[in-house]
């Protein structure tokens, strides 16, 4: 391989290692938002309260496609991020509620 090969190949590990990182980053991220989200929908469900309230979706909707601007990350990909996370927490919400 040539010197420009091999430094091309280093530069690529070193990125995806960082991109390894990352990842590994927002699973425990996600957890941890998880686990904030179960006691949510515990409390929900002991007081009798729907699982989802989509006034506060919206808001974090907006609030998150803001931030998204701000860090250069498409809003419309960050708004179906946080539409999946929404969704799935509902669906927690929903059985925690069916116990």
């Amino acid at each position: 391989m040539s010197d420009d090969a091999t430094d091309v190949q280093a530069e690529l590990e070193s990125m995806r290692s960082s991109i390894d990182n990352i990842d590994a980053a927002l699973v425990h991220l996600l957890a941890e938002r998880f686990k904030c989200t179960q006691r949510v929908g515990r409390l929900k469900a002991t007081h009798d309260l729907p699982p989802a309230d989509p006034e506060r979706e919206g808001r974090q909707i907006e609030r998150l496609r803001a931030l998204a601007a701000d860090a250069e990350l498409d809003p419309a990909f960050a708004e179906k991020f946080l539409t999946f996370i929404i969704s799935e927490v509902i669906r927690h919400h929903e059985a925690i509620r069916e116990g």
